[in-house]
């Protein structure tokens, strides 16, 4: 297909400048290659402004019993966000909406909107009322060994973090029309306001109100990040809500078959995080620690995994709507080869600058070396598996796009069940430490038990992956990773910010040569790939002319 005529205004075509002004356009309607830059770029803002909190946190608060009070009050509201299928209710939604407005169904598109974000705001409303109540009891369940006062502490944080969940959930619908309609920039930079506001909540109220400062800020940036930016922009573009609670809606009973089992199920990418915290609360400031540690670790996982697979969600849930299934099973395991190639070089730099990096980011106020030194080694542990976080967010949005979330959440609950007692055994016999490796251990059957299950349901077959270059990418990682050690072992980290930063220096200077060379010596075909435009994330695509450009409002995509 030729393109379309406003792509051809000049024989070079649009400028770099216009390229990027227009992808920053809050109208613009993205390609998969542009969706993906934007999600990665704002991702990688995100995070810097997520880092710029914790660092605060680190320097305001520390380590300490408040701070495991505060980062373990998180846990009942994002268990409520989970057993609503809150966290997956925009991708859930997204494969229904997508579906209809494709096949020109628009009517029946709206009505799934207005029927599935009425009944479901209020389902949430009342477990927030429910949890509520319950607070003080669920908590001492959760937190067996937390004093008396941290437990007062907790459940207090709790309760002002609790209503935060129906911004998120409302949000999530919400970003879920924007994203089918290929506007990413409104959900894109959501997650921004709501770092910024933990961070406003606790520079304003630190001195009256405490650690609880950062709990207020954090639900008043989940009203204006994950609900109001996206509702803004959501009417901007001409989409309408009418109030309706007919839970006979045909669409709003998809939705739920398809939200049921991410609701009874639990995925470890969820648990993980859980897990940790009940293990660690019994010493003073291990979960702050492991917090900090899985948060940095996060930023990768954002950028590789998380924002590449909300990128890829609505073309894999097109192109398997068209039943382009050769096309959905390339585009999947392509994307997988290169996240997961692109995670094994990244790992081989994260794992060997652990320590100069977590005293750089961390280490200020009341977060002291001993801290920085307990904090790197998490780091280190959770560095080994990049590529795994980061492949089974594509994998797992490859079964939502075929609308089927029972076989991955039956996976995932079993091998939840079956990861308990290896946290248990390495929590006992290592420690705090044994914890990380141990979430190592279950992210790595998560998402070989993903792969193995796409392949067995003949989704994407393991035999398309290009094993030969994920092998050079991952031989040149250790190459690079082992150089790295012994190099960075030549500089002593003490403490001292010239230290850190001669080390980081060191490392990162000796990794880009290694990784250069290992990449030539294999041959490896992925600079190529990654250099690749137009299909950077999601190829084999062909994008229809409608999907170039939004330059009017409505329904229609």
């Amino acid at each position: 297909m030729p393109p379309p005529a406003a792509h051809s205004a000049s024989p070079s075509g649009p400028s770099f400048c216009a390229r990027l002004l227009r992808i920053l356009r809050p109208s613009h309607q993205h390609t998969a290659f542009s969706a993906t830059l934007l999600m990665i770029s704002a991702v990688m803002l995100s995070r810097v402004i997520g880092y710029l909190r914790e660092a605060y946190i680190a320097w305001a608060f520390g380590a300490g019993l408040n701070t495991d009070a505060y980062v373990g009050a998180f846990n009942l509201p994002d268990f409520l966000n989970y057993i609503l299928a809150g966290g997956t209710a925009s991708i859930t939604f997204i494969s229904i909406y997508t579906r209809h407005t494709s096949k020109g169904r628009n009517e029946e598109a709206q009505n799934a909107f207005n029927s599935t974000i009425t009944i479901m705001t209020a389902v949430v409303c009342l477990g927030t009322v429910l949890l509520e109540i319950f607070t003080p009891q669920l908590e001492r369940l959760i937190f067996p060994h937390f004093s008396a006062d941290q437990l007062q502490l907790c459940v207090h944080l709790t309760r002002i973090l609790l209503p935060g969940q129906i911004f998120f959930y409302a949000g999530g619908i919400v970003s879920a029309v924007l994203f089918s309609r290929r506007m990413f920039l409104y959900p894109a930079f959501s997650p921004i306001f709501y770092n910024l506001f933990i961070i406003v909540g606790g520079v304003i109220g630190a001195r009256r109100f405490g650690i609880a400062a950062l709990a207020y800020g954090a639900l008043v940036g989940a009203f204006v990040g994950p609900f109001l930016i996206n509702a803004i922009g959501a009417a901007r573009d001409g989409l309408t809500y009418r109030f309706n609670f007919d839970w006979r809606n045909p669409e709003f009973r998809e939705w739920v078959k398809l939200s049921i089992p991410l609701m009874l199920g639990v995925s470890l990418v969820s648990a993980d995080d859980w897990i940790l915290r009940y293990f660690a609360s019994g010493g003073t400031g291990d979960i702050t620690r492991l917090n900090y540690a899985k948060r940095l670790f996060a930023v990768p996982i954002s950028i590789l995994g998380q924002a590449t697979g909300q990128a890829s969600m609505p073309f894999f849930a097109r192109l398997f709507g068209e039943g382009r299934r050769k096309d959905f099973a390339d585009t999947v395991n392509g994307s997988v080869y290169r996240i997961s190639a692109a995670s094994f070089l990244s790992a081989a730099w994260m794992m060997p600058a652990a320590l100069p990096l977590i005293d750089l980011v961390y280490r200020r106020g009341r977060f002291s070396f001993q801290d920085s030194r307990e904090t790197a080694v998490y780091f280190f542990w959770f560095a080994l598996s990049l590529a795994l976080w980061s492949a089974q967010a594509l994998y797992a949005r490859a079964f939502y796009a075929a609308g089927d979330t029972l076989t991955p959440m039956i996976a995932s609950t079993i091998i939840v069940a079956a990861s308990l007692p290896v946290y248990s055994v390495f929590f006992h016999h290592f420690g705090v430490t044994g914890l990380a490796m141990a979430s190592d251990i279950g992210i790595f059957l998560h998402t070989v038990t993903l792969a193995w299950l796409l392949n067995r349901k003949k989704l994407v077959p393991l035999r398309g992956m290009p094993w030969l270059e994920l092998t050079k990418a991952l031989a040149t990682a250790i190459l690079a990773a082992v150089i790295c050690y012994f190099v960075g072992r030549t500089i002593v980290v003490d403490g001292s910010r010239k230290a850190d930063l001669q080390s980081l220096a060191l490392i990162s200077v000796t990794w880009l040569a290694a990784v250069a060379v290992g990449l030539w010596l294999t041959k490896s075909n992925l600079p190529r790939e990654l250099r690749r435009k137009k299909t950077a994330a999601v190829p084999n695509i062909t994008v229809p002319e409608p999907m170039v450009e939004r330059t009017t409002g409505g329904v229609e995509p």
